[in-house]
């Protein structure tokens, strides 16, 4: 498993983190917004889903990935 943290532009509010929390976790990874920080920590298995398919998934919703 890989666990990467992700700065992520748009996100404001509980929908926001069900979105992006949502999208991650059909990829078959796990993640966790904070919002504070504008970030989403992700826990996924490189074997199962990249680490690309994770962030075109969150921008996906509307939010942009900017590391």
């Amino acid at each position: 498993m890989e666990h990467v943290t992700l700065k992520v532009q748009g996100m404001s509010c509980d929908h926001c983190v069900r979105a992006v929390e949502g999208a991650v976790k059909e990829l078959g990874a796990a993640g966790k917004v904070d919002l504070a920080a504008g970030q989403v920590n992700v826990q996924f298995d490189p074997a199962v889903v990249s680490l690309d398919k994770i962030k075109e998934a969150i921008e996906d919703q509307g939010y942009d990935v900017v590391q």
